[in-house]
């Protein structure tokens, strides 16, 4: 049985959607994960409808003047997290967002669980020092 480099497959994810998210490049990201994958927006929710595109999808459609950023992934057991650290305008509403991801790939190294941890703040707030690991 052939296992995937999470820690490389989590550096690709990380790079990905901090490249796709400001530019709103679905294709980019929905290509991370496998068919029929899970994906979590908060660890009290249901699995989104739609899996990965659906939230995507609905969220890109309420999001403008995204930054974002993501840390160095952390690997172990199978499972990497990953820092990640956003700013963004919804609904005329200017927000922070800050989390960290919990993935699971498949032997190809595409996602098959995600589940995001994170907290929300008004306005734009830039990550503290030494954030994400580099």
């Amino acid at each position: 049985m052939q296992t995937v480099d999470a820690q490389a497959a989590a550096r690709r994810w990380a790079q990905t959607w901090e490249r796709a998210w400001g530019s709103k490049d679905a294709e980019a990201i929905v290509a991370l994960y496998a068919p029929g994958a899970t994906y979590r927006s908060h660890p009290m929710r249901d699995p989104e409808p739609g899996g990965p595109l659906g939230y995507i999808q609905r969220e890109f459609a309420l999001e403008n003047s995204i930054e974002c950023r993501f840390g160095v992934p952390v690997a172990a057991g199978g499972r990497t997290a990953v820092e990640w650290w956003a700013s963004y305008v919804e609904n005329g509403r200017e927000l922070t967002l800050a989390g960290a991801t919990v993935l699971r790939f498949d032997a190809e190294g595409l996602v098959v669980d995600h589940v995001d941890y994170w907290v929300e703040a008004d306005g734009r707030r830039p990550p503290f020092a030494g954030w994400g690991g580099s």
